[in-house]
This record gives C-alpha cells, structure tokens and sequence, in this order.
C-alpha cells in the first residue's frame, strides 16, 4: 500500500488521505486525469478492479456507502486509484488514447517559408484552371453539355482552345447523369472531333450491398473512384453534370454541408492537377448578382476558384454567351459568343462566333420580354447620350434619367446592360461617385 494511506482507527480512508493518495499516484507516474468512461473501459481490463480496489482503498461516505456498497463517484474513484496502483505495481502499459496523451504534439501545419511558389496552371487560362474547382451555370437548354463536351474534345486532341490559347493533349473524366452515352455524348463528341480512346465515362461504380452489384457513382462518397478514373486516362479536365445529381445526402442549400461535400473533390483536383468542371442549373431568383443565381447554396460558388455563366445574347436569341462571374486567380476574361450547330451526324456542336461585350452582370439583366426590352434599351440609349461627353455623378445621372421618365429599377438594368462601372473621382471629403462608360477612362 502507498505511504500515506494508512486507514484511520475507524479502518477508513479519508477524503483528504485518498486526495493525498491521488497526488501522489500521479506524480509518480504521470498519469493523466481519467474520465469516467476511460474508467469503464480501462477496468474491464480485470474483472476484479473493483474489489481488488477495494481491498487496498475505500473512504468515508454516506453509510449505505461502504467497501461492500459504493456511491458511483466511490466507485469511479477506487476504480481509478486501483488502476494507477496497478501500473505501479507491475508496469502496466498505457492505454493507447493515452499513449497519444503523453506524446509532444506533433508539428501540425506549414511554415510557409518552406513552400516553393508556383504560378497557376490553366486548362483555359482566365477560366478554368487546372488542379482547381471550377462552376458553370446556365440555364436548361442553353447548351451547357454540348459546350462541355466541346472542351473534352479539344482537351483529348489538344485542340487550341477557343481565345486561341494553346491545349496539350491529355485525358478526360466524365460524370453525366441526364444525357446517353450513346445516343447523345458519344454522338457530340464525335461531332467535335474528340478522340475517344481518352475520354472515360465514370457511370457506375461498386455497391457495398448487395456484393457484386453496382450503383451511380455520388459525391463525396465516391471520390477515390474518380481519382483512379483520372489516373486511368492521365486526365487533365473532370466533368460533373450535373452537379446536383450526385450530391447525395447533401443538403445542397446548406453552406456547411456543401462546402464539406467538395472539399474531398477539390482536394482531388489539387492532388491530380485535374481540372474539375461541375455544372449547374440556375435557380428562379430573377435579377440580381450572377454570384447568387446558381442552383443551391452560395458555398458551390465559394468552393470553386472560377465561376462561368452559359446565357442567351440578348441582342441575339438564336446565340449564347459564355461570361465569367468569378475568378479568384485572374482578371475576369472577356465573354465569347457561340451558337448551336447541326453536325452531319445529327448531334448538336458548339460553333464560336467572337468575343462579346456583355458582362455576367448584363446578361442576367437582360429582360424576359419584349416591353421591358424595349424600355432597358431605351434607357440604355438615354445613358450613353448622357455619358457621351464625359463621366457624371450618380445623382446627375439619375436627375436625367427621371427626366426621361426612366424608373429606378430600369436604370438599374440598364446600367448593367450597357457595362457602366462607377468610380470614386478625388480625395477626402470632395470625392465624387461618377459613372463611366465602359471606354472612358478615370
């Protein structure tokens, strides 16, 4: 028995010689405190702790508090001291939870002075960048997959993109859940002159139960599988469409849990140097920032490093635009113009027609009929006119627009549609808010 724990004349241990006893117990042996359910776990070890305890230690209590009946805080206590005692006794291994306890911390995190800096690799440089997630929004029928499949072509042949940047030859994923392969992308691609042999369709992978079946592959669930997909084909381009279908148990209007869905996914990308093209639908929110107008929770958009907008020209129904919403590691790009095209093969194919004005901004600003197209032109004609002689401040240009019987929400739209950005003009309290035509220069 340790020194100091000799039982009173009464055969009981007190509190203050059990405490002692404690101290001393963990002074010897470096012991950190243990919780009761440690305890439990660790007692289970000997069958006999608890009387084993008991034969050495036991203290002043209640009276239905004795060696033969214990309170739970007795028991949980006999059952720790006996514990430390034992160890004592016969060197006793450590738990491994507390093996973990009793070593240094390990050296989480990175010096940043170790790191090498690298510029970012592009698959479509001021677009979509490699080893990164990027979005592409778009409503239905605007020709998201078929401008999709146009990039695997290119990628598989290492066509030039079409801003006329150059594209090396590399493999392609495709995860796509509305469209057939065979009646619909592989018809597409070969209307865009992919070459195949590089181009995998992840459509199924293995099922837990029942073993040997297979099911449709979800996100993040299944992430390891498309990393070997990329391995398999040496992969520079990953397309998910659309997204929202294998977001499985995924809440997808919950930032958190959308944000924790794509990590593993982004993190693949990085790992790979993939670059991963998620697409997406548009949701019914109307006018307002290109940010906030893709389907589900603003943590998609946040996730990714490049956002892309598909849209009809407004000054043209039968072509799209292609515009850039985000970009966290460029300039925003230029917006381009393409049409849907008929191949011989019956499939539908992307043709490029030119750069474009438009802005993300502009293009969901663009009316949804022909009265309110007729007044945001207008509107727009009245702006330049006013803007043609130089910037004016925000209020003056409103007093012309009033005057023109232009309301506030059509300003608005117009303001975005004609691509004017306002600029703060001098210093402390005289600076101004001046509107600036998009070739005016502060």
């Amino acid at each position: 028995m340790l020194a100091g724990t000799t039982p009173s004349s009464n055969g009981k241990l007190t509190d203050a010689q059990i405490r002692a006893a404690e101290l001393r117990i963990l002074d010897a042996t470096d012991l950190p405190a243990l919780s009761t359910d440690e305890l439990e776990r660790l007692a289970k070890d000997d069958p006999g702790a608890i009387q084993k305890c008991d034969e050495k230690l036991y203290c002043e209590g209640p009276p239905t508090c004795s060696p033969e009946r214990l309170c739970w805080n007795c028991v949980s206590r006999r059952r720790y001291l006996w514990l430390c005692l034992h160890r004592l006794e016969h060197g006793r291994a450590r738990h491994p939870s507390e093996q973990a306890e009793a070593q240094p911390p390990s050296e989480l995190g990175i010096i940043l002075s170790t790191v090498t800096p690298s510029a970012v690799s592009w698959l479509w440089p001021g677009r979509i960048p490699l080893g990164k997630l990027s979005i592409l929004d778009g409503d239905p029928g605007l020709g998201k997959s078929v401008l999709s499949l146009d990039l695997a072509a290119r990628v598989s042949q290492g066509i030039a993109m079409p801003c006329g940047a150059p594209c090396q030859a590399a493999g392609v994923v495709i995860l796509t859940a509305e469209d057939g392969l065979d009646d619909t992308v592989v018809p597409r691609l070969e209307a865009a002159g992919a070459d195949r042999s590089r181009i995998l369709a992840l459509d199924k992978v293995p099922a837990l139960e029942p073993v040997g079946t297979m099911r449709p592959p979800s996100i993040p669930q299944d992430v390891r599988f498309i990393r070997d997909a990329i391995r398999r084909v040496d992969a520079a381009l990953v397309i998910v469409d659309p997204l929202m279908a294998y977001l499985v148990d995924v809440n997808a209007h919950r930032d958190t849990e959308v944000r924790q869905a794509l990590w593993p996914l982004a993190e693949i990308a990085e790992q790979t140097g993939a670059a991963v093209l998620v697409i997406r639908h548009l949701n019914k929110a109307g006018a307002g920032s290109p940010i906030y107008r893709g389907g589900g929770s603003i943590g998609i958009i946040g996730a990714a490093r490049s956002g892309l907008l598909v849209a009809q020209d407004p000054d043209n129904p039968d072509r799209r635009i292609l515009a850039s919403t985000k970009c966290n590691l460029a300039k925003l790009p230029e917006a381009l113009i393409y049409g849907l095209d008929t191949a011989p093969n019956g499939a539908l194919r992307v043709g490029w027609k030119g750069k474009s004005a438009h802005t993300a901004e502009s293009l969901l600003a663009a009316p949804r009929d022909d009265e309110d197209r007729s007044a945001i032109d207008n509107a727009a004609d009245v702006l330049r006119s006013v803007l043609a002689d130089g910037p004016l401040s925000k209020k003056e240009v409103e007093k012309e627009a009033r005057a023109a019987g232009i309301s506030e929400k059509t300003l608005a739209r117009a303001k975005a549609l004609v691509g004017i950005k306002p600029r703060k003009v001098g210093f402390g309290a005289g600076a101004v808010w001046k509107w600036f035509l998009p070739s005016q220069s502060p």
